[in-house]
């Protein structure tokens, strides 16, 4: 499969009177581009807005983020989600770099929602804030969910979706500033000295512990609930295969924007044919049940094993019981022969000073950690907030409360907050962004 990524470098974005894309400036015909998110009848209300890095702004409850793109020669950028099935990894994508869409709810979040601060001291802690952002800020007649801590979010993560693949268009006819090629040989036909370096496999577990539909990450619209591990081509992921869901804590959650640009599955592409051979991706999943997270383990050992794959990376999308299924997997690598490296956040309270994981083995000995889930995180008023920042301790924020003995509520009267990194949105970058590093001295 070969992918081609068309790459066009947004530097600036503003609203117009025509939706196009003209020497890295994205212009937005904000009437047009809302008829695209009022589709779906239970969106009541939205608005769009345009938030840049070093703005003043903290955006509270933040649903999902997505870059958007134009699928060349027609097709969904999401197949089997916002279109027909169709398959993703091969063929050419254009893509609108160096900013997101970003789904925003207009009063009521969840257990799975986040906040960003485009500048500030809380820029540091989500690469969105990095981002040139249009904000999708809405809400639904959805009653059923309102007040509940889980929230599906269906409504607005689709209508998302829709505004990215529209203003993807905007490039449909335009010739990249940049292309990127993606592209593997199959695995009996590689050369000789490719063949010979170290075969290496990505292992995914993205979140699926939810039994009932609309909650779990989705391949080809297909819930990953569902899903035994199976072998993917990493193209299928950075090309719309997968797209995130609505339940995991929010500084644990890949985004779609994530699945998209994953960084670890390009660091491999870099290096393949130089120090490894890049094997693909074994798309495993989260499970509740103790058989099911054994089931799923030895799975991706027997096709770790049947692929020759000598060198394994295994990232989990989650913490808590999904540890579980974490150290379960890396220890069958382990016994197959596959040297493995686990790639997550950990747990280790707001004090550092608790087991990382909630379980671990003596054969999970190489683990890098991208954060604390459990970090206190204090930050000053913001000049604007878009959405509802009371959201943060009224909603069940996974890193929010309404109110301690100690600390009080996470959200204070002058618009100053206090809460966890748990409810940092994609905070602690399991998919590979993170520029933090440790040192033991």
């Amino acid at each position: 499969m070969k992918l081609e990524l068309g790459n066009f470098y947004v530097k600036d974005i503003e609203f117009g009177d025509e939706t196009t894309y003209n020497d890295g400036v994205l212009t937005i015909n904000k009437e047009e581009a809302l008829e695209v998110v009022f589709k779906d009848k239970h969106i009541t209300e939205a608005d769009l807005r345009i938030v840049k890095p070093g703005d003043m702004v903290r955006l509270v409850p933040v649903k999902e983020a997505i870059e958007p793109r134009f699928r060349v020669g027609g097709g969904p950028v999401f197949p089997g989600v916002t279109g027909k099935l169709e398959q993703a990894g091969d063929g050419e994508t254009r893509c609108l770099k160096d900013m997101s869409v970003l789904v925003v709810g207009k009063h009521w979040g969840g257990f799975q929602d986040g906040l960003i601060d485009m500048g500030g001291e809380g820029a540091k802690y989500t690469y969105f804030s990095s981002l040139k952002n249009v904000v999708l800020v809405a809400d639904t007649d959805e009653e059923f969910e309102k007040r509940e801590q889980q929230k599906k979010n269906h409504a607005l993560r689709w209508a998302g979706m829709r505004l990215a693949e529209y203003l993807g268009e905007a490039v449909k006819d335009l010739e990249p500033e940049e292309k990127d090629t993606y592209e593997l040989e199959p695995l009996t036909k590689r050369s000789k000295d490719v063949s010979e370096l170290p075969n290496v496999a990505i292992v995914m577990q993205p979140q699926s512990q939810m039994e009932e539909k609309g909650y779990n990450d989705l391949n080809y619209g297909w819930d990953t609930n569902r899903m035994l591990p199976t072998f993917m081509h990493p193209n299928e992921i950075l090309d719309g295969a997968m797209i995130s869901g609505s339940f995991m804590p929010c500084s644990s959650k890949w985004a779609t924007y994530d699945f998209q640009n994953f960084p670890l599955i390009k660091r491999l592409y870099q290096e393949h044919g130089k120090t490894i051979n890049f094997v693909g991706v074994i798309m495993s999943n989260l499970n509740v049940a103790l058989e099911q997270k054994e089931r799923s383990a030895l799975f991706v050992a027997q096709m770790a094993k049947s692929l020759g794959v000598d060198a394994a990376i295994v990232t989990e999308e989650g913490y808590g019981n999904p540890d579980a299924d974490y150290i379960g997997c890396i220890v069958a690598l382990e016994d197959a022969g596959v040297k493995t490296v686990g790639v997550s956040n950990e747990a280790t309270g707001r004090d550092g000073g608790s087991q990382p994981l909630v379980t671990l083995d003596p054969k999970a000995d190489a683990l890098v950690s991208t954060g604390n889930v459990s970090e206190l995180i204090k930050l000053p008023p913001m000049d604007e907030v878009i959405g509802e920042l009371e959201a943060l301790a009224r909603d069940g924020l996974s890193g929010g409360w309404a109110d301690d003995e100690i600390l009080g509520s996470s959200v204070k009267e002058d618009g100053s907050i206090i809460m966890e990194n748990n409810a940092m949105f994609c905070g602690d970058q399991i998919a590979g962004w993170s520029p933090k590093t440790m040192k033991e001295y």
